[in-house]
């Protein structure tokens, strides 16, 4: 069983900037796309970014130009720098890992997610 656990999460201004990190238990995580999700409020799951494992990117439009997935394979994490944040960022954040095909927008084709990480952002 592959274990995800978030963390950076907290309370930031309008404007400021959070990293996420979200370490993964798997041994062979270079091998497996990775995606960050959040769920705002009484809103439904979305998706914020994706990244494969051969480092190709996506991004929803929402957030493009504000923030960046990268990982680290060494460290089997992989991370989400969120910058010029808006309180429309306000979510719990998730990750999730999927085992077969590319970076994907798609929850359902995520095979593992963690326990989520809270981003409160104050105007």
């Amino acid at each position: 069983q592959v274990q995800l656990v978030e963390s950076g999460g907290g309370l930031v201004q309008a404007g400021g900037s959070l990293r996420l990190s979200c370490a993964a238990s798997e041994r062979t995580f270079s091998t497996y796309a990775m995606g960050w999700f959040r769920q705002a409020p009484e809103r439904e799951r979305v998706f914020v970014a994706a990244i494969s494992a051969s480092g190709t990117t996506t991004y929803a439009d929402s957030v493009k130009g504000r923030f960046t997935i990268s990982r680290d394979n060494a460290k089997n994490t992989v991370y989400l720098q969120l910058n010029s944040l808006k309180p429309e960022d306000t979510a719990i954040y998730y990750c999730a890992l999927r085992r077969f095909g590319r970076g994907s927008t798609r929850q359902y084709d995520y095979n593992y997610w963690g326990q989520g990480t809270q981003v409160t952002v104050s105007s």
